[in-house]
């Protein structure tokens, strides 16, 4: 890992590859590895360098969590300031239900990378890649209570421990 991958958060990492390796897909390569991705299971995801290159700069040594990652990555078509969780809680009614999203808030691995996949067509292939990548890499009480709270369009309570994902 690079000095400069040290002081990065793994948010501001993940979008520089996902804008690098996928981004709006302008050019061939883009569309081609996001084409990819999209189609492929867990082996055949790790067999495209550049998701070495995003598990290392990440220190990740878990096939599967990186596979999901890049999966995921690979079906946002857009970067945009609000996060995902806040876009499904918006409008009325929201544009996922809220019982959709408590199933997507229990879920794990595999049903969590189905549930995410399944809901961005909904807010047109479009989230925040920084806040997503760390949401999908550090999956726990704490992530999912800040995304209830996004979702509902509320602050959550301060928590002195609390690291924010919103880079």
């Amino acid at each position: 890992m690079t000095k400069d991958q040290e002081t990065k958060r793994p948010g501001q990492i993940i979008l520089a590859w996902w804008a690098h390796e996928l981004g709006e897909r302008t050019t061939g390569s883009q569309k081609a590895l996001s084409a990819q991705l999209r189609r492929a299971d867990d082996v055949s995801v790790l067999c495209h360098k550049p998701v070495h290159e995003l598990a290392h700069a990440l220190n990740i040594r878990d096939g599967a969590k990186i596979a999901r990652l890049a999966r995921v990555l690979a079906h946002v078509r857009s970067n945009t300031g609000a996060n995902l969780p806040r876009k499904l809680g918006a409008g009325d009614p929201p544009v996922l239900s809220a019982l959709r999203f408590e199933r997507l808030i229990h879920s794990e691995g595999a049903d969590l990378e189905t549930a995410i996949r399944r809901a961005l067509p909904m807010v047109g292939y479009a989230a925040n890649v920084a806040h997503l990548g760390e949401a999908l890499l550090f999956w726990a009480d704490k992530t999912r209570t800040k995304w209830c709270f996004d979702y509902y369009g509320t602050d959550a309570p301060e928590d002195s421990t609390a690291e924010d994902v919103s880079a």
